[in-house]
């Protein structure tokens, strides 16, 4: 019987994406959509494997613990509908919903998970508790989100479908970890959602119903999710608005945008000290470093709430969120395959640096991408030591580093260069 509810939600949902109007004017023909739709199924259902198999060495506890939670919580509609439907809105603490930022005692910090759980408890209702029928629902839902990206991505560098497809759906750790039972596939679909909004109300001069219903709900994705994000994205999001609206030195602008955020950061607690945001990292990466896993890494130095202090930190930061996993931290198959993808990442990159087609420039689009990654990179290095947490957590902003960095490098240069070395080759052979 579970086969065939499997078989059942698949077959309809395949067929459903090449009907509705988002997906079927995306830019794909209707088989890329299904391949691309049954890839996320299938590496939901791998994700659940590894879960079960191999869930204690790769710290792959977590889906299956919010898939239980999910069927308790599906069970208490029935037994406590009243509970069910306001259990969202309870602050258990003191002062709870003044603590955006806080690690622990805070409604925000218990509020991702608890939002989370109720949506697979609505999948539930239709899966009977099925896990893997689950993975259906949500691929559906999250597919909306590199589909979006994509279609961006598209319209503002034309010519270039075939590298903004495989950036935007197949790289191997964005397509893992957002295709799994855990928050990073919504989480990136509201990034997406917010991208595409802007995007395309900018540039048609038009913002309508439907695009901010489309921004509300993607930023009440990031905000619920992981409310640290809203931290960096707004800044960006402010950033590229006035990129936009300047239509020149797009560099400039975001440099001068970000330095003034900088000050803000360091400074907002001396307005109020609900706004210290600095000491708010400081306690992430203390809550972290008192987790036991195997996948910790010991960091040379503590944070403290300090610029100085930041600053000294930064390049191991970004070392940790951007580099790591090396070849000598692989212990079991997840981590191999996240330290080859580092390794073709930089490959990618260096490429890019010789090889970038710069007669076209750079929007603020491409800044965006750029300022709000790095950003994000840093925040994950500054407060997270976990292996395992990194590389899900940097998952959501690869296709915003791989699809800008592939579409401005010039590969018609570089296969000719090719052509060139192969034919001396056969010179020199023969």
């Amino acid at each position: 019987m579970e086969y065939l509810l499997f078989v059942c939600y698949l077959v309809f949902f395949a067929w459903l994406i090449t009907k509705i109007g988002f997906y079927r004017t995306a830019g794909l023909s209707k088989s890329q959509l299904i391949i691309f739709f049954l890839l996320k199924i299938i590496a939901g259902i791998f994700y659940g494997w590894i879960g079960i198999y191999y869930g204690g060495l790769a710290q792959m506890w977590d889906t299956w613990g919010y898939h239980q939670n999910g069927i308790l919580e599906y069970q208490l509609l029935f037994h406590n509908p009243h509970e069910y439907f306001t259990n969202l809105f309870h602050n258990p603490y003191k002062d709870g919903i003044t603590q955006f930022l806080n690690t622990s005692d805070s409604y925000w910090n218990d509020l991702k998970g608890n939002v989370f759980i109720k949506i697979l408890s609505v999948f539930n209702i239709f899966s009977f508790g099925n896990y893997y029928v689950n993975v259906i629902f949500l691929a559906f839902i999250t597919f909306l989100g590199p589909l979006a990206f994509f279609r961006v991505m598209t319209d503002a560098f034309p010519n270039r479908k075939l590298l903004i497809m495989l950036g935007s759906f197949l790289v191997p750790s964005f397509l893992y970890w957002t295709s799994g039972i855990h928050k990073e596939g919504l989480i990136f679909t509201g990034i997406a959602l917010i991208i595409y909004c802007i995007y395309f109300a900018v540039k048609e001069r038009r913002l309508g119903a439907k695009r901010i219903a489309g921004l509300i709900v993607g930023f009440l994705l990031v905000l619920t999710l992981r409310n640290f994000i809203i931290i960096i994205l707004v800044p960006a999001v402010i950033a590229w608005l006035v990129a936009m609206w300047q239509n020149r030195r797009s560099f400039l602008v975001y440099s001068i945008m970000y330095l003034i955020f900088i000050l803000i950061f360091f400074n907002a607690r001396y307005i109020n000290p609900i706004f210290d945001f600095p000491l708010a990292v400081v306690d992430k990466q203390k809550e972290f470093l008192k987790l036991e896993g195997g996948s910790s890494i010991i960091l040379n130095t503590k944070l403290e709430p300090t610029a100085t202090s930041f600053l000294k930190n930064s390049f191991e930061a970004i070392s940790l969120s951007a580099l790591r996993p090396y070849p000598t931290d692989v212990k079991h198959i997840l981590s191999l395959a996240a330290s080859i993808e580092v390794f073709v990442l930089l490959f990618l990159f260096a490429i890019f640096l010789f090889f970038r087609k710069k007669r076209e420039g750079s929007s603020p689009l491409f800044w965006f991408c750029i300022f709000f990654s790095i950003s994000m990179l840093l925040t994950i290095g500054f407060s997270v030591n976990n292996l395992g947490a990194i590389v899900r957590y940097r998952s959501i902003i690869l296709p915003l580093l791989v699809v800008p960095l592939a579409a401005l490098t010039d590969w018609a240069k570089i296969k000719i260069i090719f052509t060139n070395i192969i034919k001396k080759y056969n010179m020199i052979k023969y």
